[in-house]
């Protein structure tokens, strides 16, 4: 009788532990399926570590060495007024005057009044942005002098820039991916279930942009993280 019991006790064993790997290796399957891809977010809100200012002025006129000589009585002028501000030389770089012969220009040269216009660029670069803005405000006074410079032009426009950024990458990047799990996380537990491993994670690119048009020296930067987590019973 027990040689008889013997070989189905160990058939049936056979077939139990079968079962119980079919079993395991379902759930597993199951369990791969489930997944939940979220994005974290991190934004922050920085100022400006460095500005360019191009201070601009234009003169017209028919005689060329007269022009040049009031370009450098100006930019004299200027450059006495932005080191009053407390600027150095170093942040201050005196371009050559650019020279455009208007009449060599004109469809109709005889409609050309003054032959020649020179403009003078003096470019400051500093990273003492507060210092240059409060001089950007002063640049009035120069009006008042009887120098105009010129304001609005796409060809030399005032930018700030923040040059820190590699400094705040890992803090970011691990606050992004710290709100991405907790999304995860909810998603989990709305469900009924646990949050498993990380299955695929990808950075996203930072952006810097001005925080609005009025405050170009304010930047909004900003990064997203997109993860997706296996989902367990």
């Amino acid at each position: 009788m027990a040689r008889r019991l013997l070989p189905a006790l160990i058939l049936a064993l056979g077939l139990l532990s079968i079962g119980l790997c079919l079993r395991s290796s379902a759930t597993a399957i199951a369990n791969r399926d489930r997944t939940a891809s979220v994005r974290g977010l991190c934004e922050r809100e920085v100022l400006a570590d460095k500005v360019t200012w191009p201070l601009v002025t234009q003169d017209l006129g028919n005689d060329l060495s007269a022009l040049y000589a009031k370009s450098e009585q100006v930019n004299a002028r200027i450059l006495a007024f932005l080191h009053d501000g407390g600027l150095t030389d170093n942040e201050i770089s005196v371009n050559p005057p650019d020279v455009e012969d208007r009449l060599t220009q004109s469809y109709d040269p005889s409609r050309v009044s003054t032959r020649y216009k020179v403009t003078s660029v003096i470019v400051v670069t500093s990273s003492d942005v507060e210092k240059v803005r409060a001089l950007i405000k002063r640049q009035s006074e120069l009006i008042g002098q009887g120098i105009a410079i010129l304001a609005g032009d796409y060809n030399y426009p005032t930018t700030y820039e923040f040059t820190g950024l590699n400094e705040i990458k890992p803090e970011m990047i691990a606050e992004a991916t710290h709100n991405a799990r907790e999304a995860a996380a909810k998603f989990a537990q709305d469900s009924g279930s646990k949050l498993g491993r990380i299955i695929t994670a990808s950075q996203g690119q930072f952006s810097i942009s001005d925080r609005d048009q009025y405050s170009p020296h304010i930047k909004n930067i900003r990064v997203v993280t997109n993860l997706t987590y296996g989902i367990e019973d």
